[in-house]
């Protein structure tokens, strides 16, 4: 693994002297997307010793170098044409993976067994873990990293983070809920067993908050096992006064039990909102 690290490394460094014609170039490349498409590596984790995200980069790199190493190919399926550089993702069924027509992944994104696709998106360098659901309409940016037993409820985004290479993307951990229409972008964290409501916008500069103490807890790093709803704070500017944008922390579910969802449409119902 060192040692197509440092090929990919190597060619990064000559980047701007490499193009569609290179063929050994394109099959180091091709070698490090391959890791990612299979899950045998991927582009972040969390350290477990320092709860810190650790960025592979060189595999961020080998996908921007695919980029360039590729040319714009049509693709048809059935009545529909693509135009891109990228081949989509196949071998669902033998992966053990639902893919509701609508519904494409990019070849280097990972999707873990028992994952189901409704028409949705997932970009290259993506983690997606076992038994998640990609809602419909929702969307999982490049190297985005979602956790096991994910529920992205519909039209929920993911933003991608893939340059520069030492950007950190957004981390979900296992068994978290991203309510509908929710926008985690900019490298943003949400903890284990974390449940956003609807609409929730989170990204590395927005404050989350503890709705008891008034306490900010984090820019951007949502709490494991804690419910969040969207709301806003006042701020006084030259121009008058008005309201930013905060994730509020409402209520810390019992760590390791899996979310009720009757019981969670009730608690966000008596906040005025749903999930």
């Amino acid at each position: 693994m060192s040692d197509l690290e440092s090929q990919i490394d190597e060619l990064w460094e000559r980047a701007g002297d490499i193009g569609p014609d290179d063929r050994d170039a394109l099959d180091v490349v091709e070698e490090a997307i391959d890791l990612l498409d299979t899950g045998r590596e991927r582009v972040a984790e969390v350290d477990e010793d320092n709860d810190e995200v650790v960025v592979h980069q060189w595999l961020k790199r080998a996908i921007l170098l695919l980029f360039r190493l590729r040319e714009i190919s049509t693709v048809e399926l059935g009545p529909f044409e693509y135009a891109d550089k990228l081949p989509l993702k196949h071998g669902f069924e033998a992966a053990g993976v639902r893919v509701v027509p609508g519904a494409s992944a990019r070849r280097g994104a990972y999707l873990g067994r028992g994952v189901v696709m409704m028409p949705s998106y997932v970009n290259i360098g993506a983690y997606v873990g076992e038994e998640t659901m990609v809602d419909t309409w929702a969307t999982v940016g490049s190297c985005a990293q979602i956790g096991s037993r994910v529920h992205l409820a519909g039209g929920v985004g993911i933003g991608g983070v893939l340059e520069p290479p030492n950007a950190v993307p957004v981390m979900v951990g296992d068994d978290a809920f991203i309510g509908s229409r929710c926008m985690v972008t900019q490298g943003a964290r949400v903890g284990r067993g974390a449940v956003l409501a609807e609409g929730v916008i989170l990204n590395s500069g927005v404050p989350v908050v503890d709705a008891e103490t008034g306490e900010e807890l984090s820019r951007g790093i949502v709490p494991p096992w804690s419910v969040v709803i969207n709301a806003a704070r006042r701020r006084v500017f030259p121009g008058g006064e008005f309201f930013i944008t905060c994730a509020l922390v409402i209520r810390r579910l019992e760590p390791g039990r899996r979310h009720e969802k009757a019981q969670l449409e009730m608690l966000l119902r008596d906040h005025g909102v749903g999930s």
